[in-house]
């Protein structure tokens, strides 16, 4: 079995706890809004902290829709360079937010995991996407 070909399901598996991951903290979120306040928070407080966690886990559920589409079309399936990106940067994110999940880390530590676990392979798939259908190349 190549490399490449190695890296298709890793990629897959990845991905899909990334995601199973930022379901659950989407369906838990209570704990990780009050880890987020002081010990004595007014309810608008609360309500802000919830919208801003609400509106990472949206875009990076946004992310995931662009990265899987680019997967499943075929544009970087076997594309080893965005594989081998997304697959460390999918594995990282997945470790980092089960931290995030059971330590009840900050809320701001959030966008950091979201940059660079999630924005940053999304990122490379719309210039993959770009480059397939936008200029007709093949793919790498």
């Amino acid at each position: 079995m190549s490399a490449v070909s190695s890296l298709v399901p890793a990629r897959f598996l990845t991905l899909t706890a990334h995601l199973v991951i930022v379901i659950t903290i989407f369906w838990s979120r209570e704990n990780n809004v009050l880890a987020c306040l002081p010990l004595e928070y007014t309810q608008e407080e609360y309500n802000s902290q919830d919208t801003q966690l609400v509106v990472a886990l949206s875009v990076t559920l946004g992310m995931f829709a662009i990265e899987l589409a680019g997967f499943f079309s075929g544009v970087s399936m076997f594309n080893s360079s965005q594989g081998l990106l997304s697959t460390a940067a999918h594995a990282s994110a997945g470790v980092a937010l089960v931290f995030f999940l059971f330590e009840q880390w900050d809320c701001g530590l959030y966008w950091w995991i979201f940059a660079f676990c999630s924005a940053l392979p999304a990122v490379v798939e719309i210039f993959l996407f770009i480059a397939v259908f936008g200029l007709k190349k093949k793919p790498l």
